[in-house]
């Protein structure tokens, strides 16, 4: 009891801007206090800025937005996995250069077969699967499996400012989305986990799927297709379809995100468009026009004119990874 008693009294000795600080691993400074006051602005009914919640929608890139992606992004790293387990089960399946590339775990040599051999790799890492086996499966490798840099599990390079921001939005009546080229079930096995955000809220690219009665079981099955890719001018046609309504709020983090953030702040009333750039080489990856993955070059040279906030990552955030202190 006395223990429990020191505590409290303990926390009501912090002071309140302790307390209440809605996003403590971003720095004090400007993108930390344009984020708030847009927020603020949009939730406060005096505010000439209103927004009901109905209209509360933000949108957010995953790979390079809320979690790493570099060297490559985690998809990639899973599939190149897969194609190496599959062909240590069974070497018949290495019929091409991209297959036996992707095995040995060259995504530079898989990258030279161009999109066809990207395709086959993801279909013999993807295909032939329910998706309900395919999230399991996704779910281990990312809970599991060491990143080749960091230390941490896949699963654990979330990036802390990003799942505060994403929580704190939603505490003030914020819709939030996942809205990426990754694919549907690929992020459906853990977003709700790491980031608080359901099945339903995730729009991405969609892979073919066929239904069968299996043995007298109605059966979905992965076929390892591309139906819709999540990227750039697709992203909102993807949102529209999903959603209904163009949202408020839109983060990204590379080129291929520009159209998104151009269409959600083109509307009309408060609007907030948003770059992550990765600046931290120390502390996570530095990159931007020059990177092979997660390229930054229109959105570096518009950000400022389209009045969209650039968050320097070295300098706007405390901390980085969720799965580090």
């Amino acid at each position: 009891m006395l223990r429990c008693l020191s505590c409290s009294l303990a926390l009501l000795a912090l002071p309140l801007t302790a307390i209440a600080d809605p996003l403590p691993s971003w720095n004090a400074g400007p993108a930390k206090t344009a984020i708030i006051e847009f927020v603020d602005s949009v939730t406060d009914p005096a505010s000439g800025q209103f927004v009901p919640v109905s209209d509360r929608i933000a949108v957010f890139d995953n790979d390079g937005t809320l979690w790493s992606e570099q060297p490559l992004p985690f998809q990639l790293s899973y599939a190149l996995d897969m194609v190496k387990q599959r062909a240590a089960e069974d070497p018949s399946v290495l019929t091409s250069d991209a297959l036996k590339a992707a095995a040995e775990g060259d995504f530079a040599a898989v990258r030279e077969t161009g999109s066809d051999g990207l395709l086959e790799v993801m279909g013999i890492s993807h295909a032939n699967i329910t998706p309900s086996a395919f999230k399991a499966s996704a779910k281990e490798w990312l809970t599991t499996t060491d990143h080749p840099t960091s230390g941490l599990t896949y699963a654990e390079m979330t990036y802390q400012p990003m799942t505060e921001l994403l929580r704190y939005m939603r505490d003030e009546g914020f819709t939030t989305y996942i809205v990426s080229g990754g694919t549907l079930f690929f992020m459906r096995s853990i977003a709700d986990e790491v980031y608080g955000i359901p099945p339903s809220q995730i729009i991405g690219s969609i892979g073919t799927m066929t239904y069968s009665v299996v043995d007298g079981e109605p059966t979905l099955t992965k076929d390892g297709g591309a139906l819709f890719v999540d990227r750039g001018p697709d992203k909102p046609v993807g949102i529209m379809n999903h959603i209904g309504q163009r949202p408020i709020f839109a983060a990204g983090n590379t080129d291929g995100d520009f159209e998104m953030l151009e269409w959600v702040t083109a509307g009309e009333g408060a609007r907030f468009g948003m770059l992550i750039h990765h600046t931290d080489g120390d502390r996570e990856f530095a990159y931007d026009r020059e990177s092979s993955v997660g390229s930054l070059n229109r959105g570096l040279d518009e950000a400022d004119s389209r009045g969209w906030l650039l968050v320097d990552m070295a300098e706007d955030w405390a901390r980085i990874w969720s799965g580090m202190e």
